[in-house]
């Protein structure tokens, strides 16, 4: 039996099953092992380490919810959020796609640019950032889903260019969400599409290495926050906060982050909402050394993680703004259909549209058609979300049925 345990209820004799933390964060070889001392303990609590899931079955019991209990206190928790307002898009994600895909394009080749220039030595032009941080904001602006759906495509080859462009996306569509001021917006966005710029130091061999990083190869990766400010710093007109969110996008509120080990409000909103969103998007990443999990899953995690790592009401106003089944998500309907998340509801993100185009009782691709679940049966509705799936588990591709009309 799996259950969730805090790590102060940790003792000699369990089994740790799952850490339950972001890849790089523990200090361990293997993320499933048995406690055989005193100093294992210790190094996962001197990790910052909160929440562990202990097999009872391999190892000794201790009285704590079940991994499904935990999980199901959690989704609960979730669902109590999904009352909201969201804001109203302005096309189709249908209309934006191609207008999408162009800015995500242009986007990576000025990332890859400012990467090899830094790499160079050389300094990084705003004049060619700029404009790319605006098209986003304005891609946002029509239909913010059209390009965050996209960008849930990632080449693993070239993960660090478009993880840029996602953090870019999702700081801008997040401070939008605040309402904030649009000097703040275009600057977070630029901090966003910066943020890694220290990572052109850090040799490929460790930044794609499969297996864990020694703590030598760790301790390279954990100067690029500095590095990239470092290099930012001689870059004319930078203003405060890029520099702010490269240097600080690594901070967490318990202090156990890096590189300055800020905690609590000492991190400034922006640095600890690029926090948020550099996290998610790394997450819902597929790596060579770690599988992404879906979307959903993501928000899930870093609500349980907000209790400690992130600022709660932030992580929440997050969740409200990519939605708790964000779009591009692969979600299973009562029905037995399969679909893929395509726009929000505009006051409940239990009920967003779905384009469906497979049924999983029948084991066959349908007809595709939108259903708008906030709708009763008879007028383009009359379905429920049952969870999100995995496209990986049906063999099935969702964001090719994005555009159905």
């Amino acid at each position: 039996m799996l259950k969730k345990v805090d790590a102060s209820q940790l003792r000699v004799g369990m089994f740790i099953h799952d850490l339950d933390c972001g890849w790089m964060e523990h200090p361990f070889v293997r993320s499933q092992f048995l406690l055989s001392c005193e100093s294992e303990i210790q190094k996962i609590r001197d990790a910052r380490i909160h929440g562990v899931v202990i097999d009872c079955s391999r190892g000794m019991d201790v009285d704590a919810p079940t991994l499904a209990q935990a999980q199901a206190a959690t989704e609960a928790e979730v669902t109590a959020l999904a009352t909201t307002a969201t804001s109203r898009v302005r096309f189709s994600v249908g209309e934006e796609l191609q207008r999408a895909a162009t800015v995500r394009r242009e986007a990576v080749g000025v990332v890859r640019t400012v990467m090899q220039d830094a790499r160079l030595g050389k300094a990084v032009h705003l004049d060619e950032v700029g404009p790319v941080v605006q098209n986003i904001t304005e891609s946002i602006l029509r239909n913010a889903g059209a390009l965050l759906g996209l960008l849930q495509i990632k080449n693993k080859d070239d993960y660090t260019f478009l993880h840029s462009v996602s953090v870019c996306t999702l700081l801008v569509a997040f401070c939008r969400s605040r309402n904030l001021d649009d000097e703040r917006i275009y600057q977070a966005g630029i901090g966003g599409l910066l943020h890694d710029t220290g990572k052109a130091l850090v040799p490929d061999a460790i930044l794609n290495k499969v297996g864990r990083l020694t703590d030598a190869e760790f301790a390279i990766v954990k100067r690029h926050p500095r590095d990239g400010h470092d290099i930012l710093l001689r870059t004319p007109g930078i203003g405060a906060i890029p520099l702010d969110i490269t240097l600080h996008h690594h901070e967490r509120r318990d202090g156990s982050g890096y590189p300055d080990h800020q905690a609590g409000d000492a991190i400034s909103e922006l640095a600890q909402m690029a926090a948020i969103v550099d996290v998610y998007d790394a997450i819902t990443s597929e790596r060579c050394y770690h599988k992404g999990v879906a979307p959903a899953e993501a928000l899930r995690k870093l609500y349980e993680w907000s209790k400690f790592h992130f600022d709660p009401a932030l992580v929440q106003e997050f969740m409200r703004c990519v939605g708790i089944y964000p779009v591009g998500t692969l979600v299973l309907l009562e029905s037995g259909r399969l679909g893929v998340v395509v726009e929000p509801h505009e006051t409940s993100l239990l009920t967003p549209k779905v384009n469906v185009f497979f049924h999983t009782r029948e084991q066959r691709y349908i007809k595709p058609e939108t259903v708008d679940l906030s709708r009763p049966l008879g007028f383009g509705g009359g379905d429920r979300i049952v969870r999100h799936e995995s496209a990986e588990k049906w063999q099935v591709e969702p964001l090719r049925f994005m555009q159905v009309a």
